[in-house]
């Protein structure tokens, strides 16, 4: 087979994909809901930029996929532009900006003894991070003139009061505004601006928290089971990272071409009713 006939056909392929030649970048990708995201962008066609501070993991998770990966703090503008400049100095465009990188913090329980240093630095990460990604992503999606999605992970935390500490649920909170305000700037370019809120991840920084808070020995699949019975209207069925990164693949995808400026919550129903209320429906015995 001559050689420009391969390469049509993996085109073909790899077009036929969710994210065909798509190129993204993915903040907070090494590990977690990042890395689940970047491996279901590549498998769906994208080429992906994974920017994090572990550069171990990260680089193994971008040699995987056949990817990129960059030193990337978020905290720091400078090097939120590098992941973006990597991206278009690749391939020559960003199409998909997937804005995850996180972090919980031992901001201490009460309002009345919070640690406005540790206040400062979730802000810092969680919505500085989060507005630098925005801002440079579109600043290049506005110059390829193609258009574009960028998605915030946000939370749960930031639509129902009690499901995190203060300062990660201000900041989560704040990320909701700040998409919704950047839709409306953005759309004129076709730019489409979203968030993914998920609730119950057993993700390394959710079982931290738990553990700091009394559950020492919780396991991931322990997590699971108890969100898929007390936080969840699917009885029985807990979140999983997979779960979000689909949510992710959607919104990052043409299939929501026509949304914008939305919450897309992965939550099992649980910041939307009460499963204590599903009495209700069963026949009184």
């Amino acid at each position: 087979m001559e050689t420009d006939e391969r390469e049509n056909i993996e085109t073909q392929k790899s077009s036929a994909k969710r994210l065909g030649d798509k190129v993204a970048v993915i903040t907070g990708g090494a590990r977690g809901i990042g890395a689940a995201a970047a491996k279901l962008f590549a498998e769906n066609g994208a080429h992906v930029v994974i920017a994090d501070v572990l550069d171990d993991i990260g680089g193994t998770v971008a040699e995987s996929i056949g990817g990129r990966y960059i030193h990337c703090d978020v905290s720091k503008e400078e090097d939120v532009e590098s992941a973006i400049n990597l991206a278009v100095s690749w391939k020559g465009h960003l199409d998909i900006m997937l804005s995850n990188a996180g972090v919980g913090g031992p901001e201490g329980r009460s309002i009345t003894s919070l640690d406005m240093d540790q206040v400062r630095h979730l802000f810092s990460i969680n919505l500085h991070g989060t507005i630098h990604g925005i801002k440079h992503a579109a600043r290049a999606m506005i110059k390829g003139n193609n258009g574009g999605s960028i998605i915030c992970t946000s939370s749960a935390a930031a639509i129902m009061g009690g499901l995190a500490l203060h300062g990660y649920t201000m900041t989560k909170a704040a990320i909701d505004g700040l998409v919704r305000s950047a839709a409306c700037e953005l759309g004129e370019h076709l730019i489409r601006v979203n968030c993914i809120s998920p609730h119950g991840v057993p993700t390394d920084m959710l079982l931290t928290a738990w553990r700091r808070f009394g559950a020492a020995d919780i396991t991931p699949h322990r997590l699971k089971q108890l969100i898929g019975t007390r936080a969840s209207l699917l009885k029985g069925r807990g979140s999983s990272i997979e779960d979000v990164a689909q949510a992710a693949l959607f919104l990052a995808s043409d299939d929501s071409g026509f949304i914008t400026a939305h919450n897309l919550r992965v939550d099992g129903g649980h910041t939307s009713a009460d499963s204590r209320m599903s009495y209700m429906y069963q026949d009184p015995q």
